[in-house]
């Protein structure tokens, strides 16, 4: 599994497409969020911003990477070489997402904390990571699961549309309206509880125990997209 992902890694810095789309992207978007904070504050708040920023990493970044990343090993047959070798199924699946995940595990670490520099720091260090935990493990699942509707690497550019525009929406949606009205609907679509979760977070005021609640769709989530990867994910090339 180890070498595994240690392969993985070194492809990720040799391909400049993958850092520009997957990394850079997201991260420059982030900084534009953060410079514009005060403007973004007066229609939500720095909650929103917050969430914002970590469904761009999660969504742009880390999904769609995932997704382009496992169509591109199935086509190339590597998948079903790395099956050969006494490496099972999940750490072959462990190998190659591990270092996408702690990649952008550590992006949002980091821009978060500048935000917190910038903006102040959030009520609660902790619900927070829990909430980027739970909003990765999330990506995560769904990556798996688009990656198995995936034909090719330029096919995932189609297959991650939804998904990643989905979630973008839903967060900027909650962040900004919040969840007094329409509470079930926004909750229970995908990012929608996270989100609020997020804000709460990073706001401060809200109860602890009903705010860990709002874990319950986003692990929701994570249950069906396991289902639907167990049941789509090819290790063949798609024809």
């Amino acid at each position: 599994m180890l070498s595994i992902a240690r392969s993985e890694l070194i492809q990720i810095f040799r391909n400049r497409l993958v850092l520009v789309s997957g990394f850079v992207m997201p991260a420059a978007v982030s900084a534009f969020f953060i410079r514009q904070h005060e403007l973004f504050a007066s229609v939500a708040s720095i909650g929103y911003i917050a969430a914002i920023v970590l469904f761009t990493v999660g969504a742009f970044g880390f999904y769609t990477t995932a997704v382009t990343t496992l169509a591109s090993r199935r086509q190339n047959l590597f998948l079903k070489r790395l099956r050969s070798t006494a490496a099972g199924d999940a750490g072959i699946l462990v190998g190659l997402l591990l270092p996408l995940s702690v990649i952008a595990l550590t992006q949002v670490v980091v821009i978060l904390t500048v935000l917190g520099a910038v903006a102040g720091l959030p009520g609660n260090i902790a619900l927070l990571a829990t909430a980027v935990l739970a909003t990765v493990i999330m990506m995560l699942g769904l990556g798996l699961a688009t990656a198995g509707l995936t034909n090719s690497p330029e096919h995932a550019q189609v297959t991650t549309l939804p998904v990643t525009l989905g979630v973008i929406g839903v967060a900027s949606w909650v962040g900004i309206t919040g969840t007094e009205r329409f509470t079930l609907l926004k909750r229970l679509l995908p990012g929608g509880s996270a989100t609020e979760l997020v804000v709460n977070a990073w706001n401060g005021g809200a109860a602890v125990t009903g705010s860990l609640l709002l874990l319950a769709p986003t692990l929701a989530w994570v249950a069906i997209a396991g289902v639907l990867a167990s049941r789509l994910f090819q290790w063949e090339p798609r024809r």
